[in-house]
This record gives C-alpha cells, sequence and structure tokens, in this order.
C-alpha cells in the first residue's frame, strides 16, 4: 500500500486509515471478495501500532464493508454494502483464471517483505547492491548520450549499432562467434526464456532442467503447459548421461541448463560435460538453452567458456544479461541462435511490445564500448570475492556443523544444506518477523533444509550480521 500516514494532521491515524481504506474500496481498488493485508503486516507498512489496525478493521467490520473470519483474514464484503455499486465485476475469479500462473506463494511473500522492509537484511535477492553499480559512468551517459534523429521504433532485434557491439562483447569475453542478425536484444533473461517457451514449444512437450535450478522458481514453464523433468546436479553440475535416459523415457524436446555458476548451487559443468552436452544434443536432435548471466564473476581467474562457444552446429540458444555485472533496472539481456529462431521470437516480441526502448541500449552500447567496463569487470570481481568471504567466515562462526556448503569459485550465491529438520514456510516466516530474508531451497526444487544466501546485495559490513541474526531464527525453528 503506498500511502504513509499524516502524523502532523489534527486527523487521529485510526480515522486517515479508515478513509483511505474506505475510498480505495470504492474506487473498486479492492474488489468485493479481496483480501486486505493482515493487521501485522498493514501496521508494519504503515508505521503504525497493531492494535490502531484493529480499531480499523472493527470499524470497517461495523460499517459493513469488510468481513472478518478466524484464519481466513479480512476481505472485502461481497454484500455490496454502502458506498459499492451494484453488479460489481468478480475480479477475483479472473485473477484465479487465466494461462499464465502466479509466482509462487513463498517467494511472492519474500519478494513483498523486501519491497517494504528498511532496516532488515536481504540475503534473498540476486541483485547487485548499489555501491556495486557504476553509477557515475551511467549517469555520466545519460548526460552525455546523443540522441539518434529517429525516435521511431526501433529494429525488431534490437538497435543495431548495439547488437554488433554485443557480436564483438560475446567474441571477446566467451569465444563465441556471431553476427548481428543472429542477435536478439531482450528486456532482461526472463524475457528470452519466456519468448523461447511461448513460441518454440507447445503444451505437453517434456523439457529438461537441472535439479536444483532457479528454472523451478518461474511459473512461465508451467504457464506453457510443459512438463518438467529435472537432470540432478552435483558438486559439478549435470551428469549428462542424465539427458539421454531422460530422453528415452520422456522424449525431451528442449534442455534448460546455466552451466556456469549455477543458481542456486554455484556448481560449474566442466569442459569436458559441457562438450559432452552438446554432443548428446546433436545426436539427439533436441537444442539447449544456455543462461549464462554470471560466467564473467570468475574469483579465481579461471575463464570458463559457455557450451555456446564449442558449437558449430547452431544447436545452442545462448542467453545473456547484463542484470548481474552492470544493473539490472538497464533490463538489457540478448539471445542468440540461428537466424530463423530469431526471426521467429522477434516478431513475437514485436507483437508484445515494439521492441525495447532505444535509450538503455544506447547506454550499454557506450559502456561496454569504453574502457571503463573492464575495469569496472575488475572492481566488481574483487568486491565479489571479499563479500563471499566475509559471508563463509560468518557462516563457520555463527552455524558451525549446523550447516554444509560448497565454496562457491564465482557468481553471486551460497548454497547451504541445514543439518537439522526444517519446515521451508516456518524458516522464512521466523526470518521475516526478524526482518532477515533468504531463499529457501524449495523454490528451486530442493527439499526442506536448503538455503541459498546472496552476498552480493548486502555491504560488507552487514553480511557477518546478517548470518548471525540467521543463526538467531535457525535456532527459534
Amino acid at each position: 500500500m503506498e500511502w504513509k500516514v499524516d502524523r502532523e494532521a489534527n486527523k487521529p491515524l485510526y480515522q486517515q486509515i479508515f478513509e483511505l481504506i474506505e475510498e480505495r474500496i470504492s474506487y473498486g481498488e479492492f474488489p468485493p471478495g479481496s483480501l486486505l493485508p493482515s493487521e501485522r503486516k498493514l501496521a508494519d507498512q504503515l508505521g503504525v501500532n497493531r492494535m490502531t489496525i484493529v480499531h480499523v478493521y472493527d470499524e470497517l467490520q461495523a460499517s459493513g464493508l469488510v468481513e472478518r473470519k478466524k484464519g481466513s483474514g479480512t476481505r472485502v464484503s461481497t454484500h455490496k454494502w454502502g458506498i459499492l455499486p451494484k453488479g460489481v465485476t468478480n475480479w477475483r475469479k479472473y485473477i484465479e483464471g487465466g494461462s499464465f500462473l502466479p509466482t509462487y506463494p513463498l517467494i511472492r511473500r519474500v519478494r513483498a517483505e523486501a519491497k517494504q522492509m528498511t532496516d532488515g537484511f536481504n540475503l534473498s535477492s540476486g541483485e547487485l547492491s548499489a555501491d556495486l553499480f557504476p553509477a557515475r559512468f551511467l549517469q555520466a551517459s545519460f548526460v552525455e548520450q546523443t540522441f539518434p534523429g529517429n525516435l521511431g521504433y526501433t529494429h525488431p532485434q534490437g538497435h543495431l549499432p548495439f547488437r554488433e557491439t554485443i557480436a564483438d562483447y560475446v567474441k571477446n569475453y566467451h569465444n563465441i562467434n556471431t553476427t548481428s542478425s543472429s542477435i536478439l536484444i531482450t528486456s532482461g533473461a526472463q524475457q528470452a526464456l519466456h519468448l523461447i517457451t511461448q513460441c518454440l514449444l507447445n503444451p505437453g512437450d517434456a523439457v529438461a532442467i537441472e535439479a536444483p535450478s532457479y528454472c523451478y522458481s518461474l511459473p512461465l514453464f508451467q504457464s506453457a503447459g510443459l512438463r518438467i523433468f529435472g537432470l540432478p546436479v552435483d558438486e559439478h553440475g549435470i551428469n549428462p548421461d542424465d539427458i539421454v535416459s531422460l530422453y528415452r523415457k520422456h522424449q525431451i524436446r528442449m534442455i534448460f541448463l546455466n552451466p556456469i555458476y549455477q543458481s542456486p548451487t554455484g556448481s560449474v559443468l566442466p569442459e569436458t560435460r559441457r562438450k559432452k552436452v552438446l554432443e548428446i544434443s546433436a545426436e539427439l536432435g533436441i537444442p539447449i538453452v544456455e543462461d549464462d548471466p554470471v560466467s564473467l564473476l570468475s574469483f579465481d581467474g579461471e575463464t570458463h567458456f559457455p557450451i555456446k562457444s564449442y558449437d558449430r552446429s547452431g544447436n545452442v540458444l545462448y542467453i545473456g544479461s547484463l542484470s548481474k555485472v552492470i544493473a539490472s533496472s538497464l533490463r538489457i539481456g540478448w539471445l542468440i541462435g540461428p537466424q530463423s529462431v530469431i526471426n521467429r521470437l522477434a516478431d513475437a516480441r514485436q507483437q508484445i511490445d515494439f521492441g525495447l526502448s532505444i535509450f538503455p541500449q544506447l547506454i550499454a552500447n557506450q559502456f561496454l564500448q569504453s574502457t571503463e567496463y573492464p575495469a569496472h569487470l575488475t572492481f566488481l570481481r574483487q568486491e565479489l570475492l571479499e563479500r563471499r568471504n566475509v559471508m563463509i567466515s560468518a557462516l563457520r562462526e555463527a552455524l558451525g556443523d549446523q550447516v554444509d556448503f560448497t565454496i562457491p569459485k564465482g557468481g553471486l550465491h551460497i548454497w547451504c544444506k541445514l543439518n537439522k529438520d526444517v519446515d521451508d514456510q516456518r524458516l522464512v516466516e521466523e526470518g521475516i518477523k526478524n526482518k532477515i530474508l533468504f531463499m529457501p531451497g524449495s523454490v528451486y526444487g530442493a527439499p526442506n533444509g536448503y538455503v541459498r544466501f546472496t552476498f552480493a546485495h548486502l555491504e560488507r559490513d552487514s553480511i557477518r550480521e546478517a548470518i548471525g541474526r540467521f543463526a538467531d531464527v535457525l535456532a527459534r525453528v
């Protein structure tokens, strides 16, 4: 609820809140049957005492505007009392319908808390912290940028000079040979995944993804009606032979992999396995979708080239992004593949939004061509390495033998196995009460008792305290 109470006003706080909710009900923002925030959540959000919200909800109930039921929360009345007009649309049926499924409840719960939490610790986000953004250069780019003469829609595949820059970029950093005509600029990596699942696959098709995998947290696979089968991940990523087994059992149509500093485990698929996966893909005629957001964030200086770098037959659709190395709000990603596939997806994307705004493309193009970008990468790797080391030290001090983990050699996360029986839902809720957020393993397809901590989103000084607070939460659960 984007609203604050006015503590300087003569009107009591409970009256201000009552009138706000009454107004929003009358505007249809809270339709009949819709669930209002819990008393505790709304109190935290508005910075008031919980009993103030109890008073407000009591008044709303007395006015006939809401219905309260123990265990079910407070809902807007379905009886159209007072200010509610006749014949109100039952939006609840529409919200619960549709083919595009909502995000999983636990993820929504954590993200909702992250939006309003001001004084806690967020170890759940996959974003960089603000002090890791190249803000000075990006600010200068806004001021110095020369607008193109034509500010109409850009090419369906993206701004041509930027696609040419990306072709050089993936050659220099990833050893991938491509041309601008085989590149589609997308609004981040998730738009690329969405286009692939919607345009290249059919309901009922079987696909293989890593287990655990961040793909489990993306309902877009279920929304597309796909059947998902897991490829177990060990400390060296997936076993390529498992692809053959899944293909024989389920006729797999596509393989989705995040082979380098995989999320959530941080594992790296060795070069021998990467090449073996490509061989199997060619033998079985199954395309690979390779998501590669953080392979440049190596802490030991070792370079790991993507599967796409070995691909000479066009079997790999390669997804890259600037979200994890520059800033997520730029919304810059790209998809590299055969021209026929790129043309198909560009046509679909044009039906949705007529293409990405040219302005983030201009800024990203300028940054990638500058001498500042390599220096930024060096700075980013060093900062992330130091934060990883602080988190490792904190985990050992605060949790000891209560947790097992493998030290990641790159990326943004540490994947932990808790050595006690816990329920993810209880663990998350207890964390929220104590203002510590993290992602439970179950949202990635793992059983209860796993947690992904992001060391990139908090500044170094806060990481140790955050892990200490998680240890307190774990002790309570």
